[in-house]
C-alpha cells in the first residue's frame, strides 16, 4: 500500500512538472487600466504566457484612472494608462511608454460626412453644432458617443481639443469597444475610438483634411494622438519586471504593430 501510494505521488508530480514544476505554483500577474489597450495587452499575455508556463497574468480593464490606482494600491502589479500625460498621482510609479495610439474620430459607414475641422469635431462633441446638416451631411439630429469620466481616451481627446465640455445630451459608453458597436449601429451617431480598433463596422473621418492612419501619426501631422502607459511599483516581482521587459521587446512591439497601434521605439 505504502509503495503504491509512492508511487502514485511521483506519476502526479511527473505529470505536473511540464506546466510549473512539482510543488511550485504559478507566479500571478495582474494588469488592469485602460479599455482601450486591454485588448492589446490580452494578445501580449497570451504570447508571453505561450513561452511562460510558469506565469499566470490576468488582464483586467475599468479605465486609465482604475489603472493608476491599482497600480499604487497594489491591486494589480501593473497599471495601464492612455493619457496625453500622467496625472501628479502616479510619480511614485515606474512608467513606459510602451505604445503610441490615435484617437480617431468614427461616424456610421452610411454617413456621407467623410472630414471636419478640429473647429467642428469640438463644436460636434461639445454640443454646439447638433445637426448632421450644418456640417455638410443630412437633416439629421447629431448622436453624440463618448467614453465616461476617468477614461484615458476621453481625457486625452478632450485634453487635445482644448478642454472641452462634453454635449449634455452625449452618451456615454465604458469602452471603445461599445462605442464602436454603438456608432456601427447608428447613422446618426458619432464618437471616437483608438485607432487600433477601427474596422469596416465604423468609418474614420479626416479632421483637417488629415486621415487617421499610421503615416500621418508617425510624422506628427494627425492631432489626435496619445501614449500608453504601463506602470508599475518599484521593487516589483520578478515576473512582473520580465514582462515589462518584454513588452518592450522587438517581438512584442511588433505585435502591437501588427495590431494596429504604434510602436513605442
Amino acid at each position: 500500500m505504502k509503495i503504491m501510494v509512492a508511487l502514485t505521488g511521483v506519476v502526479l508530480c511527473a505529470g505536473f512538472m511540464g506546466l510549473t514544476g512539482c510543488g511550485k505554483s504559478r507566479e500571478n500577474v495582474t494588469i488592469a487600466g485602460s479599455t482601450a489597450f486591454q485588448p492589446f495587452a490580452e494578445k501580449l499575455a497570451d504570447q508571453y504566457m505561450s513561452t511562460h508556463p510558469g506565469v499566470m497574468i490576468t488582464v483586467q480593464g475599468g479605465g486609465s484612472s482604475m489603472g493608476i490606482q491599482s497600480a499604487l494600491s497594489g491591486a494589480a502589479e501593473i497599471g495601464m494608462a492612455d493619457l496625453v500625460e500622467l496625472p501628479p498621482e502616479a510619480a511614485s510609479l515606474k512608467s513606459l511608454i510602451v505604445a503610441r495610439d490615435g484617437i480617431a474620430v468614427v461616424v456610421n459607414p452610411a454617413n456621407k460626412v467623410s472630414s471636419l475641422t478640429y473647429d467642428q469635431v469640438r463644436d460636434v462633441f461639445s454640443g454646439k453644432i447638433k445637426n448632421w446638416k450644418d456640417v455638410g451631411g443630412s437633416d439629421y439630429a447629431i448622436a453624440v458617443i463618448s467614453r465616461e469620466a476617468g477614461s484615458g481616451t476621453r481625457s486625452s481627446f478632450e485634453k487635445i481639443l482644448g478642454g472641452i465640455k462634453l454635449a449634455e445630451d452625449a452618451l456615454v459608453q465604458d469602452s471603445n469597444g461599445t462605442i464602436r458597436e454603438t456608432v456601427a449601429n447608428d447613422q446618426n451617431a458619432i464618437g471616437y475610438v483608438s485607432h487600433g480598433l477601427i474596422n469596416e463596422k465604423i468609418k474614420a473621418v479626416s479632421v483637417d483634411g488629415i486621415e487617421c492612419m499610421e503615416a500621418t501619426i508617425m510624422k506628427g501631422e494627425y492631432r489626435l494622438v496619445r501614449p500608453v502607459f504601463l506602470m508599475a511599483k518599484e521593487g516589483a516581482s520578478p515576473a512582473c519586471q520580465a514582462f515589462l521587459e518584454y513588452v518592450m521587446s522587438n517581438e512584442a512591439q511588433e505585435l502591437l504593430h501588427q495590431s494596429g497601434l504604434i510602436r513605442a521605439k
